[in-house]
């Protein structure tokens, strides 16, 4: 991991719509005061599956690898993370071990935020935690199904409400 000179997410020039990235500008701001940025090489682990939580990584480039463990070892992939997506915010949220594994498959720009700033940031500011709020409902919900479609065999459908 090599630091890097902090570079403010508003002159970023891969800035997408992620979570941290599109807050108002006085929000992201504070959000620069938090964070250090540092280049992490290809095959660089930012957190393991089962290890307690102490910052949550931002990706700024490359992409990285959401993975599980079996008890016999083998490792199922949840998906490829991308520039612009927060990892590791539920763990750090809910103070408990990570539920999955985050390996870099790209040599990667990373934001590291301290779990104990994240937690004051989000206190002061309203809309980060708004949105916060709807990132993990939207990885519940990605989750749910998932499990549907792996456990039913099928994709969720758009059902109409019942008319009474």
């Amino acid at each position: 991991m090599d630091s890097l000179t902090q570079q403010k997410c508003m002159e970023c020039t891969e800035r997408g719509e992620g979570l941290f990235c599109d807050l108002p500008s006085a929000v992201l701001q504070d959000f620069d005061g938090l964070k250090t940025l540092a280049m992490y090489p290809r095959g660089a682990a930012l957190f393991r599956e089962g290890h307690p939580p102490s910052e949550v990584f931002v990706l700024c480039a490359g992409r990285a690898r959401l993975s599980v463990c079996s008890e016999s070892g083998k490792r199922l992939t949840l998906r490829i993370a991308g520039p612009g997506e927060v990892l590791g915010l539920s763990a750090a949220l809910a103070g408990r071990p990570h539920e999955m594994s985050a390996e870099l498959l790209d040599n990667a720009q990373v934001a590291m935020i301290k779990r104990r700033d994240l937690l004051r940031f989000l206190l002061e500011h309203r809309e980060a935690c708004l949105q916060v709020v709807n990132l993990l409902s939207q990885d519940l919900h990605f989750a749910y199904d998932r499990v549907r479609s792996v456990g039913l065999g099928r994709s969720r459908r758009y059902r109409a409400p019942r008319v009474q």
